[in-house]
């Protein structure tokens, strides 16, 4: 039977965790749980046009797609859609059914060029040049188990500098916004980023129902979030760092180093077991802090992209 493609029912508790488990199967290096589809389906902007679609066959979800608009990109017409299937589930033409009705939805919205992450695996990549996705940049993801591994001690942190967590800016959270838009901005990648609007980044960010404000550490200097890590757990063991930076002004010192060698000592005393991070492959210095903290790469994945007409 030929799958059937539709939108996913964010209504059906059933077929959000059939979404979900269809992601973790697919890509297990990153945290998927219903709560956490549900949150990006309802919290991101009206202009990405987002649509989250599964492939059906004989009443399973075999496929899943996430497909939106780069609305915070300064640059117009650029699309994004990332189609997983379950690992049991290839050849049977879930895929391809996904990428067309996602080319379509983005295309009608005036997207003229596409981007797409695909597993650095021959099988992957073939399926994405047949669909004519050219290759691009490439990432990392990398593990750390926790439960086994030896952790480097946290370095005493520099004279004036300190460490605290996302929970110490319950009441004012917008220093840590200035500091997450500084260095996503200054991430490698195809799609500009910006990220102006505090609003958004409450709704998105810091009420994300991963996030650990707890394990978040911030280290500060002159009274302002310097450098920080950010913390994800999905509440069975597994953490993810979903962002490590520095403000421009403070860079070299290893502030990003110290920030995350304490979250990790503290997503480990907290009961975690494996922890997960990616890195660009061009992102030399936060390979160099991940390696020095015992990560090792356990998949990569390539940018593809295809421009339309």
């Amino acid at each position: 039977m030929t799958p059937i493609v539709r939108d996913l029912r964010p209504g059906d508790p059933a077929d959000v965790a059939a979404f979900a488990h269809v992601r973790r199967l697919a890509l297990p290096y990153i945290l998927w749980t219903s709560a956490s589809v549900l949150h990006h389906l309802s919290r991101t902007p009206d202009e990405a046009r987002l649509r989250a679609l599964v492939a059906e066959r004989d009443g399973e979800v075999i496929g899943t797609a996430m497909v939106a608009l780069a609305h915070d990109s300064p640059e117009p017409g650029q699309g994004m859609l990332n189609v997983y299937v379950h690992p049991e589930r290839t050849g049977l033409g879930a895929g391809g059914a996904l990428v067309r009705a996602a080319e379509e939805h983005l295309s009608g919205h005036g997207a003229r060029t596409l981007f797409s992450w695909v597993l650095d695996e021959p099988s992957h990549r073939k399926f994405a040049e047949r669909h004519g996705y050219q290759s691009r940049r490439s990432a990392h993801f990398l593990r750390l188990d926790l439960a086994r591994g030896t952790l480097p001690p946290v370095p005493a942190p520099p004279a004036g500098v300190e460490l605290r967590t996302a929970a110490d800016f319950e009441d004012d959270p917008r220093p840590l916004f200035a500091l997450d838009a500084e260095t996503l901005a200054d991430e490698p990648g195809d799609v500009d980023i910006e990220s102006s609007d505090y609003a958004a980044w409450l709704e998105g960010t810091w009420r994300h129902p991963l996030l650990s404000r707890d394990l978040t550490v911030v280290a500060v200097a002159d009274g302002r979030p310097a450098a920080f890590t950010m913390a994800f757990t999905d509440g069975a063991g597994r953490h993810s760092t979903a962002m490590t930076g520095t403000a421009r002004a403070y860079r070299g010192r290893g502030l990003a180093g110290l920030a995350k060698t304490a979250a990790l000592h503290r997503a480990r005393d907290a009961g975690c077991t494996e922890a997960f991070t990616g890195n660009d492959t061009g992102n030399a210095p936060m390979l160099a802090i991940n390696r020095r903290l015992g990560y090792e790469v356990c998949a990569t994945e390539v940018r593809h992209a295809r421009e339309l007409g």
